[in-house]
């Protein structure tokens, strides 16, 4: 887990998205790539390749914004002391991101932003997760670093869960203390004390926590015991099934919009 893909936009949830980029970038002694975009608004896309004076002037205002984006940030990086490239790209924002993403280990996006007039970073990041197949970090746009000391797994036995568990053993081994955490509804495929046993092959030591609670909002109990256990993030699968993951992916979605914490998804 070297290579640490970040969104580049001109927008509220930047900020944060950097801040937790390079503090990962850091901590697995990684490289950075920024892929940098000039968005075309996602209607308008095939438009601007025909030639469309509308879609084309959206771009150009679009080109500039980033122009100047890019002068502020590279020199920001060059006093980081992280290594670090820098692609520019016209695209709608998450095809810019999933055409970037092959050799990508870890992809940095926010959950959402609050403003209305901002990219839907919520329906961005869905797609990049539902199409990447790896690992993407959804921080939330007010946070000004990412601590990395105390991670929750939030396990439901599925195979997307486990698939992004052996994906951040990297990132796990950073961590102090781990916890799996485990809404117990007979749907699991895989035990959370088998995850435990894995990952201990790792060095990693983790804690397991099972509740049987049948009522409660799946998304409610993960945030709760976030903030019981102080977690600094939460690692999860999406789109699955069981008590964890609800049907169509509603626990995934609910966790885009309300967690107050960093949460590395993966499908």
């Amino acid at each position: 887990m070297k290579n640490v893909l970040l969104l580049v936009h001109d927008d509220e949830g930047q900020e944060a998205r950097l801040q937790a980029a390079l503090d990962l970038t850091r901590a697995l002694d990684g490289h950075l790539t920024c892929i940098d975009v000039a968005d075309i608004p996602v209607g308008l896309a095939g438009d601007y390749y025909s030639g469309a004076g509308q879609a084309a002037l959206l771009v150009d205002v679009s080109r500039e914004r980033e122009a100047k984006n890019k002068a502020v940030l590279e020199k920001r990086l060059a006093n980081e002391g992280v290594p670090w490239t820098w692609v520019d790209t016209v695209n709608d924002l998450s095809s810019a991101v999933l055409e970037a993403a092959a050799l990508a280990d870890l992809i940095v996006l926010n959950r959402k932003l609050e403003s209305r007039h901002q990219p839907d970073m919520h329906g961005i990041t869905s797609s990049v997760v539902m199409q990447a197949r790896k690992p993407v970090v959804a921080v939330p746009e007010t946070i000004t670093r990412m601590p990395l000391g105390r991670a929750l797994i939030a396990w439901d036995g599925q195979s997307s869960c486990a698939a992004t568990v052996r994906a951040c053993v990297p990132l796990l081994a950073l961590a102090e203390e781990v916890e799996i955490f485990t809404i117990h509804d007979g749907s699991e495929r895989t035990e959370p004390t088998e995850a435990a046993e894995y990952l201990s092959r790792h060095g990693i030591h983790a804690t397991v926590r099972i509740i049987d609670d049948g009522q409660t909002a799946a998304d409610k109990l993960i945030n709760e015991e976030c903030a019981r256990w102080s977690a600094d993030y939460v690692i999860m699968g999406a789109y699955g099934r069981g008590r964890l993951m609800e049907a169509f992916g509603g626990v995934t979605k609910r966790m885009l919009a309300t967690s107050e914490r960093p949460v590395v998804f993966g499908h």
